[in-house]
């Protein structure tokens, strides 16, 4: 299947290299600016897979980070010498979601 996270993954802009359309028979490439030769859906298909699997592999940082202490948090525990909290609270987080 031919997408725009693919296409992007191999270096091409949306709206400047290509545009994508779709007729109600799936996605495909509608107009192809790029001066490099358009890559096959195969090419897209595997780059996409590549972009998934790494996206999928950062799915426990993204649970993390609303949950880590903010920046505001972090500077008050530094002013008030309480480093210990601010450790505990980040590997419950940490413990949470683990890699």
């Amino acid at each position: 299947m031919i997408t725009s996270v693919g296409l992007r993954k191999l270096g091409f802009v949306p709206h400047t290299d290509y545009v994508l359309e779709d007729a109600g028979q799936g996605v495909y490439i509608a107009k192809w600016n790029s001066a490099s030769p358009q890559p096959s859906e195969a090419e897209i298909e595997a780059a996409d897979a590549e972009y998934q699997i790494a996206w999928d592999a950062q799915e426990y940082a993204r649970k993390r980070e609303p949950e880590y202490p903010s920046i505001e948090e972090c500077v008050h525990a530094i002013l008030d010498d309480d480093l210990d909290a601010l450790q505990v609270k980040r590997a419950e987080v940490k413990a949470r979601y683990p890699k």
